[in-house]
């Protein structure tokens, strides 16, 4: 696949209460909650090597470095743009990671090599024989896959040690789908659906997998990730797990509390 480049025109945009400071592309794909979520989920250790695939401007990849210290931070991106806002981003918060420019399905040699302790991604949500492409080249490859899915969990695998983990936040309706991937690649699966009110269905789940993992598969009760059943007014009304973890930087383990009240 050809390296794409999108516009530089940036904003700067605060993430975990302002203690991050991200530029991202004006106009294109723009990180919201879910690369938080997906960082915070992530249960690294000081010291671990992390991989992420498809850094973006390095939202997920820096969250996670934001929250645990030591880590030997590394990042994917397709897109040259992107990637450099990535290793800018590392910069100027204090951070070291190393962000290679490449397409997953053709890694340089050198990264292959390698192995690590944590996997983390936020694949494209959605299929093109199913949605409308967007128009603003950076968006449409941010949200609308190009690779296939089970070819994102398969890099991961590989890209593991073994007793390695890797986290995914995806759609809830491409679950089954990444489930069918995991087979033969990840064991001792985990799912943790995040719902968006009490009484509403998920629609994003985060799915654990550990290479060599033998553990039963085990799916956790709904995160609500707002308070109310309903919208009422204008207003951060996130439940007080997710607030911590959009303000404050807070870790959001596999099977939190589930109160959206």
């Amino acid at each position: 696949m050809t390296m794409t480049s999108v516009s530089t025109e940036t904003t700067d945009n605060g993430f975990l209460g302002g203690r991050l400071q991200l530029l991202q592309p004006r106009r294109g794909y723009r990180a919201g909650v879910d690369p938080v979520l997906l960082a915070a989920s992530v249960a690294a250790q000081p010291g671990e090597a992390v991989l992420e695939l498809g850094c973006g401007v390095g939202t997920a990849l820096l969250c996670l470095g934001s929250r645990v210290p030591g880590l030997a931070l590394t990042g994917v991106e397709l897109q040259r743009d992107y990637a450099d806002l990535a290793r800018e981003n590392a910069a100027r918060n204090g951070l070291t990671a190393e962000v290679y420019t490449a397409d997953l399905a053709a890694l340089p040699a050198e990264l292959k090599a390698r192995s690590f302790d944590q996997v983390l991604a936020n694949p494209p949500y959605f299929l093109r024989d199913a949605s409308h492409a967007s128009a603003e080249p950076g968006r449409e490859t941010g949200r609308g896959e190009g690779l296939a899915l089970a070819e994102w969990i398969a890099v991961a695998a590989r890209r593991l040690r073994p007793g390695g983990f890797a986290t995914f936040i995806q759609r809830a309706e491409r679950l089954p789908e990444m489930l069918t991937a995991c087979e033969g690649r990840l064991g001792a699966l985990e799912v943790q659906p995040l719902a968006p009110r009490m009484g509403r269905a998920a629609r994003l789940v985060l799915l654990r997998g550990r290479k060599a993992g033998r553990a039963d598969f085990r799916l956790h009760a709904p995160l609500v990730l707002h308070r109310g059943r309903a919208y009422l007014s204008d207003g951060d009304d996130y439940a007080p797990a997710i607030s911590a973890v959009l303000r404050d930087g807070a870790a959001l383990p596999f099977g939190s509390a589930v109160d959206g009240a």
